[in-house]
């Protein structure tokens, strides 16, 4: 799969905007998490930046290709599950499964800035990932929120384990923003 491919493809799942709001869609199971990365504007910038122009998933493992340079509504991105996610950069980055999505909503306030993505066709989960990051009284806070259910026979017999291995990636995911806001 290329990412010149991914135009084609059609979202997997219909509940798109589900991960604006706090109720989980029937047959999905939800996922959120939520850390503090810093204090100041000058930490929510770089954050902000680092997540819109798609700098936090390979900072946190998984090789991210984008349709555009900084996530829009409409953007396809193609990242690659392999052993980066589970052991960081790795020779072997172009190896694994794909993970098509495309962007299907932005949100660009003074106090919050972020986007979710849902899953194309080819992907091993059907759903919706959000990343959010917001400027609170006592500090910077990412969040991932997530609605999935497995679309592969291997992600819905793996089950409970794939729920493990998304919190995995929501605190690699976490802890890399936190990384290139800090630096």
């Amino acid at each position: 799969m290329k990412l010149e491919d991914l135009a084609g493809l059609q979202l997997t799942y219909d509940v798109v905007g589900s991960t604006r709001y706090v109720e989980t869609p029937a047959g999905y199971h939800r996922l959120e998490y939520r850390q503090r990365i810093g204090t100041g504007d000058e930490v929510f910038q770089r954050a902000a930046d680092a997540l819109l122009s798609w700098r936090m998933q390979p900072a946190a493992g998984l090789p991210m290709t984008a349709t555009d340079t900084t996530a829009q509504l409409g953007s396809n991105s193609l990242g690659r599950l392999g052993p980066g996610l589970l052991i960081g950069r790795s020779p072997l980055d172009g190896i694994g499964l794909p993970v098509p999505c495309r962007v299907v909503w932005t949100v660009n306030e003074p106090d919050r800035i972020g986007f979710a993505y849902g899953t194309l066709q080819g992907h091993p989960e059907s759903g919706e990932e959000s990343f959010i990051v917001t400027r609170d009284p006592d500090g910077i806070y990412f969040t991932v929120r997530a609605y999935s259910r497995g679309a592969t026979w291997y992600t819905r017999l793996a089950g409970p384990v794939t729920r493990k291995a998304q919190h995995y990636a929501a605190r690699r995911y976490a802890n890399a923003l936190q990384q290139l806001a800090t630096q």
